[in-house]
């Protein structure tokens, strides 16, 4: 007896059998072809066992058509449907409520539900039969942030990790920051320019504030200020799914592996040895181990993917007038696209704020502008104000102590004067 023998002729299942992918209801009658039951099928699939009876009845697949009525009531809330169902989980009593509340639905419950099925299920089939999305060299490169915490000494801290990952190569770059403001996203990502060299055509980024904002009717618009920083550096950025971190999977590995492989058992400084550590480790271990997937280290690859790279040596920076916090380094410097600024000693360990105005760093600290110097033209340069130092205060507090202040009286004393030859006298008596 075959399958189809066993199929029921009243079933049900007609209407969820419509909903079934043609690439499912192919694969659903290969495996009934190759003796697979309607039951172990069913599990398989996480289908209703009516619904395969009446997948395997049909000798031709057709696509799920809605009634007419149900067209109508949906033709103007499609797209927002659409945008809108991986954000609510799929959830279809969600999205009734909101269409009912934001968009004078007047449909059903059973109507939402019966779209939201199908997209429910093909989001669920993708997530099973999701492969690896590989790309030319120069294509795209994906982009996120990581937390890391960290000893610096005694102290337990935080920092921020842009992860940048070229996807042929897999060579990443890691660049740590206090926060993941938009100021430190845009320095971050030239940084990572001028590590490579160039960047690619297109850049994968999660839906974070600094790269797009939420409409409430569903999708979403484009930061501005990113926008016209994607724009100067001519790159295209596109944005994930929702809820989909998969899609930007090679990124993913990379936090990871920094996490696994570079954290664990070190110890660091301050912000500028843990930075330094970083880009030796980079250099060291992460560009020349051999990639799980590529089977080639990143580094070897790279040779490939470089000359495909839109170059960005010698293009001067967007120029964004953003404010971007800085740790005081022991030394009293701060960092800033490379170079180093001094800031009054006494801020060791603080947190200030810098910011390019008007051809100079301003460094703020609560409010105050604590610092004020001329930007430094070239690259990993020093510049240091005496006054900035410990020395200064020291000298200041040794001339306030060696200022001429009025003698204090000293009570005058009654002293016997007596004969010196009494105390030869005392000295013979006593050599006796």
């Amino acid at each position: 007896m075959t399958i189809q023998d066993t199929i029921d002729p009243k079933a049900t299942g007609l209407e969820e059998a419509d909903m079934v992918s043609k690439e499912r209801w192919m694969e659903i009658r290969q495996l009934a072809e190759a003796g697979a039951t309607v039951s172990a099928l069913a599990r398989q699939f996480d289908l209703d066992r009516k619904t395969v009876r009446a997948g395997l009845r049909k000798t031709d697949w057709q696509p799920y058509r809605r009634a007419a009525r149900e067209d109508r009531l949906l033709a103007t809330h499609e797209t927002f449907l659409r945008d809108r169902a991986a954000a609510v989980h799929y959830s279809a009593q969600i999205l009734y409520q909101e269409l009912q509340q934001q968009r004078a639905f007047t449909g059903s419950y059973a109507t939402v539900r019966r779209f939201v099925r199908p997209l429910r299920e093909a989001a669920g089939r993708a997530d099973l039969t999701w492969t690896r999305f590989e790309t030319e060299p120069g294509q795209q490169s994906q982009i996120d942030w990581g937390q890391a915490r960290v000893c610096f000494g005694t102290q337990e801290v935080v920092r921020h990790i842009f992860v940048l990952t070229l996807g042929f190569c897999r060579r990443s770059v890691y660049v740590p920051y206090l926060d993941e403001a938009l100021g430190s996203f845009l320095d971050a990502h030239e940084t990572a320019f001028e590590h490579f060299g160039g960047h690619t055509t297109e850049h994968l980024y999660d839906r974070a504030r600094t790269v797009c904002h939420p409409l409430t009717a569903g999708g979403s618009r484009w930061n501005v200020t990113f926008k016209a920083f994607a724009a100067y550096w001519s790159f295209e950025p596109r944005l994930c799914r929702p809820y989909r971190a998969q899609t930007k999977g090679k990124v993913e590995s990379g936090v990871k592996y920094f996490r696994r492989n570079f954290l664990p058992g070190r110890s660091f400084r301050d912000d500028t040895d843990f930075g330094e550590q970083i880009a030796a480790w980079t250099r060291d271990v992460a560009d020349v181990r051999i990639h799980g997937t590529t089977h080639e280290r990143p580094i070897d690859r790279f040779v490939r993917e470089a000359p495909a790279l839109l170059a960005t040596t010698g293009h001067p920076p967007f120029r964004l007038e953003a404010i971007q916090r800085r740790m005081v380094a022991e030394d009293y410097l701060v960092s800033f696209e490379t170079n180093r600024y001094s800031v009054p000693f006494r801020l060791i360990g603080q947190t200030v704020e810098v910011r390019r105005q008007q051809g100079q760093l301003e460094v703020q600290h609560r409010g105050a502008v604590v610092a004020l110097h001329p930007l430094l033209e070239g690259k990993y340069q020093v510049r240091i104000l005496p006054e900035h130092g410990p020395g200064p205060i020291a000298r200041t507090q040794r001339s306030v102590r060696s200022t001429p202040t009025a003698p204090t009286p000293v009570p005058t004393l009654d002293v016997e004067v007596r004969d010196l030859t009494r105390y030869d006298e005392l000295c013979l008596g006593g050599a006796q």
